[in-house]
């Protein structure tokens, strides 16, 4: 599965979410490291889902660009 992730560049940090994975964040220095966390943090929140007996959300979330 492929999910939708967010990414948020702030003065100091970068930030990265998971619409469709509710709590499933990630935040570090730089933008590869927050690359390597976030799917890292999926992984985790899958598995979690899984160890729980809980449904996976499928992928949802859509991106678009308008200027």
């Amino acid at each position: 599965m492929k999910y939708l992730v967010v990414f948020e560049k702030t003065e100091n940090s970068y930030g990265a979410y998971v619409p469709d994975l509710s709590g499933c964040v990630a935040a570090a220095s730089s933008h590869e490291e927050v690359c390597l966390l976030i799917q890292e943090a999926i992984d985790l929140h899958l598995q979690d889902l899984q160890a729980q007996g809980l449904p996976v959300p499928p992928p949802n979330s859509v991106a678009q660009h308008f200027e």
